[in-house]
């Protein structure tokens, strides 16, 4: 197993401890959709529906799941189809992986990127609401949260190529660093084994 040192790990988890962070910091928009969600639910059966709740639910959830995007990559929790590629040496995924992330993912990422941050941009100078809503309610925040969702993204697509390079130099995948979570996980999982050997024993 080769040590995972050196300045390309410190680069990958640099960047990895991004996306890890900026995946928890959106987690917490999960809070107000649910608020949201549960007063327009309350509302709606001793009076009358909101004009802002349906506009605010799916700014909320765009946001959610845009900056979620760069976390969900860290995690390799996106969708793919590995009945093949799970068969293959260490290196040929490798090698796979870093032609696609270079040759499909990163220009595909970096003009979706460009015209994100134009319509942004537009967005701002023209003060853009939404017209077909009654509450009209501002669309230039949420729109500015695509260029930076694309942004955070693209620089753990970044990382992903380094765990490329470094997985076809040294024949096997760097370690995913446990989150919090599995930490805790992992250390529950102990203390009931623990307690079933205890009982066990006694």
């Amino acid at each position: 197993m080769a040590r995972e040192t050196g300045a390309l790990v410190r680069v990958i988890r640099g960047i990895d401890s991004i996306s890890e962070w900026s995946g928890r910091l959106a987690a917490w928009l999960v809070i107000p959709l649910i608020g949201v969600m549960t007063w327009e639910i309350l509302v709606r059966k001793v009076a009358k529906p909101t004009y802002w709740a349906f506009d605010l639910s799916y700014m909320l959830y765009g946001a959610l799941f845009m900056l979620g995007a760069a976390y969900t990559l860290y995690r390799g929790s996106h969708i793919r189809t590995d009945f093949l590629y799970q068969m293959w040496p260490v290196k040929v995924q490798a090698a796979v992986d870093a032609f696609c992330y270079l040759f499909l993912f990163f220009p595909g990422i970096a003009i979706f990127l460009w015209f994100s941050a134009d319509w942004a941009i537009l967005s701002w100078q023209r003060q853009e609401r939404a017209m077909a809503s009654a509450w009209m309610p501002a669309l230039y925040p949420l729109k500015s949260v695509l260029p930076v969702a694309l942004s955070l993204l693209l620089l753990q697509g970044v990382s992903e190529f380094l765990k490329c390079i470094y997985a076809f130099r040294h024949a096997e995948w760097l370690s995913k660093q446990r989150s919090l979570e599995e930490v805790l996980a992992g250390e529950m999982s102990l203390v009931d084994s623990a307690a079933k050997v205890n009982g066990e024993t006694k």
